[in-house]
């Protein structure tokens, strides 16, 4: 008997594919054959070609949705139409139940290519505001989950849910010990670890780097830094140990530390917020994307979940004073955050997507 199949799509960051991860081992215990439609050379590649045996892959082109003028964005709308015909040969071809997308710019030629398949898309949003990809998906999908209740108000009425974030079960399975192995340090200080996203961030990295003297004195430090951005002086400082990117050890290295300081893509935040881990978020600033991560930080702020500081505001200040007041402020924080958590079991999130499936 030929197995029900689901497509999943999404991706650029980390974080438009960070929920496909959690979700992928639920389709496969409900017996479902799963597809995934990414790009040729994004991170999705890597994280789900590579990492799930049981996911077929799919690359198709896709042009970057930009804000900005750039003479690229001449060319890639013939990219975006070369991926539509690509995923609807790929749709018709494995006749998928439904399609889940979680946004970035190579899930717009799949939601295309859906509408004209005749197959149900719904739509995941992980930021207060819908991004770009996903505001162009939502005329041609049939619902759109939410993680802020905030998002219901730039959608259409009758046609959102909000749900809350959807977290990996794993993240709940840290082991300190192991984390502390894996970053070789003793736990005898304060662990602070540092998110930049997949992408790596310029600034939170020479902020720490730039002080890192003075930050082990007192505490341990756990650098998530970034694609490309490791550097090779620092690796047998003690006290600091540094990652590009991290996926199956992330939950032991979270265990292992006793703070965060984070960029506030939501993804990062919530798994953040559902472990109960005191954070200071440095969102990326307005002039570097479509703000938000500040709207992101801005709420969790305005709940007293986190401390907050903009990145232009970090060369002025002492980011030793800055971990210190987290430190002040933890219990604070974390007593509000055991108020405030809401999620999303991934076998939820999949008994929801397949509602719309008819």
């Amino acid at each position: 008997m030929k197995r029900p199949v689901v497509l999943l799509t999404g991706g650029g960051t980390a974080g438009h594919v960070s929920v496909n991860e959690a979700l992928i081992p639920v389709f496969n215990e409900k017996g479902y054959e799963i597809h995934y439609i990414g790009s040729h050379d994004g991170i999705e590649k890597e994280l789900i070609k590579d990492g799930y045996r049981e996911v077929i892959y799919h690359a198709i082109q896709s042009g970057k949705l930009r804000r900005y003028f750039s003479m690229k964005n001449f060319s890639d709308p013939f990219r975006v139409g070369a991926g539509v015909l690509q995923a609807y040969s790929i749709l018709r071809k494995v006749k998928p139940e439904i399609i889940f997308s979680k946004g970035g710019f190579v899930s717009v030629p799949v939601v295309l290519a859906a509408k004209l398949a005749k197959i149900p898309v719904v739509v995941h949003e992980s930021d207060v505001t819908p991004g770009l990809a996903n505001k162009l998906a939502l005329p041609f999908s049939k619902h759109i989950f939410t993680v802020f209740e905030q998002t219901l108000d730039y959608v259409p009425a009758g046609k959102a849910t909000c749900t809350g974030a959807v977290i990996r079960p794993e993240i709940f399975q840290g082991d300190r010990k192991e984390g502390l192995r894996i970053a070789g340090l003793t736990g005898e200080k304060p662990v602070f670890i540092v998110m930049g996203g997949s992408q790596g961030s310029v600034v939170l990295n020479e902020a720490v780097r730039k002080n890192l003297e003075t930050l082990l004195e007192k505490y341990e430090i756990i650098h998530l830094c970034g694609k490309g951005n490791i550097d090779d002086e620092l690796e047998r400082t003690k006290g600091y140990t540094q990652f590009e990117y991290v996926t199956d050890g992330l939950p032991h290295l979270l265990a292992a530390s006793d703070y965060a300081v984070s960029r506030a893509g939501s993804n990062a935040i919530f798994e953040l917020l559902s472990i109960i881990k005191p954070m200071l978020l440095i969102p990326l600033s307005a002039s570097q994307s479509r703000g938000d991560q500040l709207l992101n930080a801005s709420l969790f702020k305005s709940l007293g979940i986190a401390n907050v500081i903009q990145e232009e505001e970090l060369e002025g200040l002492s980011i030793l004073e800055l971990f210190g007041a987290l430190i002040k402020d933890s219990e604070k924080l974390t007593t509000n955050m055991k108020k405030v958590s809401s999620t999303k079991s991934p076998e939820e999130m999949v008994e929801l997507i397949l509602s719309y499936k008819n």
